[in-house]
């Protein structure tokens, strides 16, 4: 009898140790669910921490446009975008950290019961809002990869979803865009404050956000000929509504302490790293002049571009007001000319850090520093592209052009008056600068993109402006898009070939489908 009961009171002990370590392995700390406003704000952030990072495992496309280029590691420079799997990395941040959380902000919200006093608009803006960025984040997907995952794509029960035809993902981000602004009501609220970093919860803002978006979809396809009259309806729709002012850019502050700093400053400060410098390309744009090579500095046994050089007196003749913010002064600057020099590195050699200008305090030492998806300077190029295109938006080029550079010598610290004195030169004027529309505005467009890689980039392909001269040691021409991921590759076997095939080659060289010419 003993043993029975000894053997009863064993059993109920372990029992009961069994409930309290199932409790124990309950993880009180994390919640059961997440809010959907929660996940918004996350895919936010990661959406702009992707665009803005200058990390060389994520986001190449300053040193693609020669905007900025490498001191000593220069194989991004020299487009090699595979040694590091970037394309890896930007199509794991845009899927998994954006789209994945987008998808799931906007099942929980339109599944939560309103209260009665709640009212129903503000709901259907929510998600209005997360559909347009959404669709920013498809757009760039299908601009840097050509056919992607889409109808296929965020499933969690299918593994090796199909890649969906890019004009075809196109045609139906459009549809959703204009579906989208149908929805957005700016008599009813949206997100608060704390769970939209854009625009905290401003109704009429995203609908100029919608709007430029539209109108830049409609610029990036007008010279496909089977979208043209879709591309004129979606310009001449949106025109009216757009950006008015720097007030309106689509703009994510942030924070002075990590984690919440810009990338930026973590890449280029906080890491105490001198990797990069500005291009010479962008230096010798903003500030033309000529070059002599004063002393054999490397002692290599030739005088030329790696050694020590200056500006010939008397050459430089005018300086884009803009160079004071996005560059720090050269060091090395001739004393003989009364003006302040810039030095640009050569892009793809290896670029003696000391030698050159670095890049301006402004972004590169401020934390908070404010991160861009779209600006009201894009949105002026955008319309004076419009109307040399020969749609009929209201204004001429001239103004939208004047329009878009004053706006971004404005945004980055310049007055009115510089503006105007920078529209006046002979080599910067509308009427007078040499080259057609699209040189002029591509040139100036590129110039005013400076920090923002890969809107250059985009404007680039359609455009073809600025030149840009081959790098040092490039392993390719200048990509007009990345490659697939190699996981793609191995567990997407299939999906990954027939999208190749599709598209003409998994190269850098494969156009995506709007880039015509």
């Amino acid at each position: 009898m003993k043993k029975i009961l000894n053997i009863l009171i064993i059993t109920i002990l372990i029992c009961s140790c069994g409930s309290d370590l199932e409790e124990l392995n309950v993880n009180i700390k994390d919640p059961v669910s997440v809010p959907g406003e929660a996940l918004f704000v996350s895919a936010q952030k990661s959406l702009v921490d992707q665009m803005a990072s200058t990390n060389v495992n994520s986001n190449v496309f300053r040193l693609i446009m020669q905007q900025w280029t490498a001191t000593t590691y220069t194989d991004e420079s020299n487009y090699d975008i595979v040694t590091r799997t970037i394309p890896q990395n930007h199509w794991d941040a845009l899927y998994k950290d954006v789209l994945t959380d987008l998808a799931e902000a906007y099942t929980i919200i339109e599944n939560t019961e309103l209260l009665t006093t709640e009212d129903p608009q503000t709901k259907s803006n929510k998600l209005a809002i997360i559909e347009l960025m959404t669709i920013y984040t498809y757009s760039v997907l299908v601009d840097t990869f050509g056919n992607v995952p889409y109808s296929e794509a965020l499933d969690i029960d299918n593994l090796l979803p199909k890649y969906d035809d890019a004009l075809t993902i196109y045609q139906d981000l459009i549809n959703r865009l204009n579906t989208a602004l149908d929805n957005l009501d700016d008599t009813s609220g949206s997100f608060t404050t704390d769970s939209d970093n854009i625009y905290q919860g401003n109704v009429s803002k995203w609908i100029k956000f919608g709007n430029s978006l539209k109108l830049r979809i409609g610029i990036t396809v007008s010279e496909v000929p089977s979208l043209s009259a879709v591309a004129q309806s979606l310009i001449l729709e949106s025109a009216p509504n757009v950006f008015e002012s720097n007030d309106d850019n689509a703009a994510l502050s942030y924070l002075s302490s990590t984690p919440n700093t810009n990338p930026i400053y973590v890449d280029l400060t906080l890491s105490g790293r001198q990797d990069f410098i500005p291009a010479s390309t962008i230096i010798d744009n903003m500030q033309p002049r000529a070059y002599e090579f004063l002393t054999d500095s490397n002692e290599d046994g030739t005088i030329d571009e790696s050694d020590n050089k200056t500006v010939v007196p008397g050459s430089v003749t005018y300086t884009d007001p803009r160079m004071k913010f996005y560059f720090d002064d050269n060091l090395d600057a001739d004393p003989s000319i009364e003006q302040i020099v810039y030095l640009g590195g050569t892009p793809g050699a290896s670029n003696a850090y000391p030698n050159y200008s670095h890049i301006g305090e402004m972004i590169a030492s401020d934390p908070s520093f404010e991160a861009i998806l779209i600006d009201y300077s894009e949105v002026s190029f955008l319309l004076a592209e419009a109307i040399e295109r020969g749609i009929n938006v209201s204004g001429t080029a001239e103004e939208f052009y004047n329009s878009a550079i004053t706006a971004s010598i404005l945004y980055w610290g310049g007055t009115t008056e510089e503006a105007n004195t920078y529209l006046n030169l002979t080599d910067i004027s509308y009427t007078s600068a040499s080259g057609d529309w699209k040189e002029k505005i591509g040139t100036q467009k590129w110039i005013a993109l400076y920090n923002r890689g890969f809107s250059s980039w985009n404007s680039w392909k359609l455009l073809d402006q600025p030149i840009l001269p081959s790098p040092a040691d490039p392993v390719s021409d200048t990509p007009i898009r990345y490659t697939y991921p190699i996981v793609e590759q191995t567990l997407n076997g299939d999906s990954y070939s027939d999208a190749a095939n599709s598209i003409g080659g998994d190269n850098v060289s494969t156009p995506i489908f709007w880039d015509i010419n």
